[in-house]
């Protein structure tokens, strides 16, 4: 009963949450669809992407008619059907506002980049877990300086389409930790895990999380951490994480203690 209370959080409990629920208990695809200067009401038809088109008509196999849920950060999750497919373009009529626009609860996520893979799935976790924003940072250790962010992006905007959650998260230029840290205001918490350093575990309240490179920090960057004022180190336990394992498990402990929040 308290996972349930937890997790649901009395959501399916009301008349829009049992509709919802029916609703998104069929297997229509759900597009993130790039904000313009449409507005989103019953009747309005939306234009597809190449891609878009080669994925509904090719990989899901839908025809005109059929069924697509889509969302754009802005204007909440709305059920359309596809009115034309061909094969570099369509179009959506949108039927009905599912979800009214809201704005995700988490926190932004500063990392130093890791090999390509353990990054994107970083992105693709990290965006399951509500991160806003991604912030990548340059270290004393980190292993690479080159990030494609375009890649990166569009994981992101996948990872969103596929947890249902309705804006998709930003990821921000790579740029020195040093510069990062010089700017950031007082007032907005830094929770930082520190192998071995760190006590206790994180803050639901905090506004960001940031996570070291493998090799984790310098001797220098952990002095200037520890003299910042916004800055709250944390631990992740005993044993020393990989970093992409780190940055997930700090999430989840956040993700999880404002789940827990909500429902008392």
């Amino acid at each position: 009963m308290v996972e349930r209370s937890i997790f649901f959080h009395g959501l399916l409990e009301s008349k829009a949450g049992k509709r919802y629920a029916l609703i998104m208990s069929r297997t229509d695809p759900r597009l993130f669809i790039e904000p313009d200067e449409i507005i989103y009401q019953p009747g309005q038809k939306i234009p597809l992407s190449a891609g878009q088109a080669h994925y509904l008509g090719k990989v899901m196999r839908l025809a005109p008619g059929q069924g697509v849920v889509v969302f754009n950060g802005r204007d909440g999750e709305w059920q359309g059907e596809i009115v034309t497919l061909q094969k570099n373009k369509g179009t959506l009529i949108l039927r009905t506002c599912l979800r009214q626009q809201q704005e995700t609860q988490g926190v932004e996520l500063l990392f130093a980049p890791l090999k390509r893979d353990a990054t994107e799935l970083v992105i693709r976790m990290g965006t399951e877990l509500g991160v806003t924003r991604f912030r990548p940072v340059i270290t004393a250790r980190t292993n690479t300086h080159r990030l494609n962010l375009e890649r990166l992006s569009l994981i992101a905007q996948e990872a969103a389409e596929q947890c249902e959650r309705l804006d998709v998260p930003s990821i921000m230029p790579l740029e020195p930790l040093a510069a990062v840290l010089a700017r950031w205001p007082q007032r907005h918490r830094l929770a930082v895990a520190l192998e071995r350093q760190g006590e206790g575990i994180v803050s639901s309240q905090c506004d960001a999380l940031l996570i070291g490179p493998e090799g984790g920090f310098s001797e220098d960057e952990v002095r200037r951490l520890r003299g910042h004022e916004a800055v709250v180190s944390f631990s992740l336990g005993s044993q020393i994480l990989r970093a992409d394992t780190a940055a997930c498990a700090g999430l989840a402990q956040i993700y999880t203690a404002r789940l827990m929040g909500k429902a008392l």
